[in-house]
């Protein structure tokens, strides 16, 4: 079984300083970032959802958006039969090297190994979605009747220290079409997307997701790696992006030279109505 232990970031000596971020644009790195750094961030999440909705042996999870599969992994150290769906290609490579399958889209591959599943998660997918309900439709088809379509969004940002932090990505993407991060935390936003797809909900929560990072340079990085600050990045230009990032990150240093960000996100568990365990 594959094991749910990732790669961590080199930790400097308490008291170091961090050197300037030096973050490159480039996919690979970017998600090899993503992998390193970022995605622990919502193992909280994760587990929270496994947690109330028993995953174990007789699940069957399929995760859209899957990126480098931590999701998959914890689920997989459950007994869960787990699957993905990536479509940026490195990131996909990354969950692949995790013995991992992780296809690019179920129209398209033979790479996921059924049809229908007893859970899907959109754990990252839906803050920077060009068409949130273009996803929550297509995960809806993916699960069997009587199974539970997992959505993940952004608390309010008022109880997410990273609010300011994410306002870059806005401020800098000029008039390009670079989404609000916290465009489904308001009230009602996520339930408003689940009768179109044919989904009730059946339930929601909130889990605290520390960000947090041994030094300036990972946290940027970290925070590059989201996908959220691509529009800024091509608009503004990446150098500028990352030294606007460090600037604002200052108030959440520590004296040890670390980063930390207290933040909140909200899930909610949807049904697919009809008789458990049948294609839809």
């Amino acid at each position: 079984m594959a094991s749910a232990r990732t790669t961590g970031t080199t930790e400097r000596p308490a008291g170091a300083r961090s050197r300037d971020p030096q973050p490159t644009g480039a996919w690979p790195a970017r998600a090899r970032d993503w992998a390193e750094i970022q995605e622990r961030m919502l193992v909280p999440l994760h587990e929270a959802v496994y947690d109330r909705l028993e995953v174990g042996p007789a699940t069957s999870v399929l995760g859209l958006g899957c990126r480098s599969g931590l999701a998959l992994l914890l689920a997989a150290g459950r007994g869960a039969q787990v699957a993905g769906l990536e479509p940026q290609d490195e990131l996909r490579e990354l969950a692949r090297g995790r013995r991992l399958q992780v296809g690019a889209s179920a129209r398209t591959t033979a790479a996921v190994p059924r049809s229908a599943y007893s859970l899907v998660t959109v754990f990252e997918q839906l803050p920077g979605a060009a068409d949130p309900q273009r996803v929550v439709t297509e995960a809806a088809r993916l699960t069997l009747r009587g199974g539970h379509v997992v959505l993940a969004a952004w608390g309010p940002p008022e109880r997410c220290e990273s609010a300011p932090v994410l306002d870059v990505a806005r401020r800098m993407a000029g008039r390009t079409t670079a989404r609000d991060p916290f465009g489904l935390s308001s009230p009602g936003a996520l339930e408003d997307l689940l009768a179109p797809a044919g989904l009730r909900p059946a339930g929601s929560g909130r889990v605290g997701c520390p960000f947090a990072y041994p030094d300036l340079d990972s946290a940027v990085r970290g925070l590059l790696s989201t996908g959220l600050f691509d529009a800024a990045a091509e608009f503004s230009g990446l150098p500028l992006v990352a030294k606007e990032l460090a600037e604002v990150l200052h108030p959440y240093l520590r004296p040890d030279g670390s980063v930390r960000m207290e933040n909140v996100f909200r899930y909610l568990v949807a049904e697919q109505p009809g008789q458990p365990g049948q294609p839809r």
